[in-house]
C-alpha cells in the first residue's frame, strides 16, 4: 500500500508542496491559484488529490519534474500548489446581484495578462472605478500572490475576482445576460471614447505582446482603441485599462 510521507511545511508563503499538505489545505478551505502536478506520476494519493480538484472544478497543469524542482528543492512529492490570498467568486451570482440592485454591471476581463504588477495595478484601478468583477482565466493569468496584493494596495481584498475555466463560455454568458462586450485592441478605427459604456458592459483587455485572443475578438460587440501619437505605439496594459475604465466612469457619472 502506498504510504505518503508526513506533510511538509510551507516553504514559501505563496505555495505549498507535498501531496498530503495540498489536500489538507484544500480541506481547510484554501483556494489554489495554480496547481502543478508532475507529468506521468500515479499513485493513490495523487489520484485522491486529482479527485478533489475535479470535485471543486479546479484545473491543474501537468509539468515535468524539472519545473517542480526549480520551484523548491525539497520533497514536493510531484505536486505544488500556489495558494491565493483571496476568495474567488461566482460570476453569475455577481451579475444577478448587480441587476437585482438596479444597476448596470461593469465587468473587466483580462485575457492572458500574466505580469503580477500589471495585474495588481489593474485591480487597484478597478476598485477605484467601481468595477463589479474582475474575470481571469484559470490558465494564462497572473498569480494572485503577495506581490499582486501589495501592488494593488490591498484592492484585491475589496474586489470580486472570478477565475474561470472557460473564458469563452463566460464571455458568451455575459452576452446572453445583456452585456455589451467591448474589446480594447489596435485592430480598429473606433476610439474608446466613442462608445457608450452607460449600458451593461464588459471590457476585455489582452496581453501586451499579443493582445486579445482572436476568438474573443470575434465575440466582442465593439472594438475600440486608445488614440496614440508619437514614437511609441502602445501603452502598458494597466495604463490602457485605466484609461478605458475611467471613460466608462465619466460617462456613467453624467447620468447621476
Amino acid at each position: 500500500m502506498y504510504k505518503h510521507k508526513p506533510s511538509k511545511a510551507i516553504a514559501n508563503k505563496d505555495f505549498i508542496f507535498g501531496i498530503h499538505a495540498i489536500i489538507e489545505a484544500i480541506d481547510a478551505g484554501k483556494q489554489p491559484d495554480k496547481i502543478l502536478i508532475q507529468v506521468g506520476i500515479s499513485n493513490p494519493l495523487i489520484q485522491q488529490l486529482k479527485q478533489k480538484l475535479k470535485q471543486n472544478d479546479w484545473v491543474y497543469q501537468q509539468v515535468p519534474i524539472e519545473k517542480l524542482n526549480s520551484i523548491t528543492t525539497k520533497n514536493h512529492q510531484g505536486a505544488i500548489a500556489f495558494i491565493t490570498e483571496i476568495e474567488f467568486e461566482n460570476l453569475s451570482n455577481i451579475i444577478a446581484r448587480v441587476f437585482e440592485n438596479g444597476r448596470h454591471p461593469f465587468i473587466l476581463i483580462l485575457d492572458r495578462v500574466t505580469d503580477v504588477r500589471n495585474f495588481g495595478a489593474i485591480a487597484r484601478t478597478a476598485v477605484c472605478a467601481g468595477v463589479d468583477a474582475l474575470v481571469i482565466p484559470s490558465r494564462g493569468a497572473a498569480q494572485i500572490n503577495a506581490d499582486a496584493v501589495k501592488t494593488s494596495a490591498g484592492a484585491l481584498h475589496k474586489l470580486a475576482v472570478c477565475k474561470v475555466n472557460d473564458l469563452k463560455q463566460e464571455i458568451q454568458f455575459l452576452k446572453n445576460s445583456g452585456l455589451q462586450i467591448v474589446a480594447c485592441t489596435e485592430k480598429t478605427n473606433q476610439l474608446h471614447f466613442d462608445v457608450a459604456y452607460t449600458q451593461p458592459t464588459a471590457i476585455i483587455m489582452g496581453a501586451e505582446d499579443t493582445g486579445i485572443s482572436p476568438e474573443f475578438l470575434k465575440l466582442s460587440d465593439v472594438k475600440v482603441r486608445i488614440p496614440m501619437s508619437g514614437l511609441i505605439d502602445s501603452l502598458n496594459v494597466s495604463v490602457s485599462a485605466a484609461i478605458v475604465m475611467y471613460e466608462a466612469v465619466r460617462q456613467r457619472n453624467t447620468l447621476k
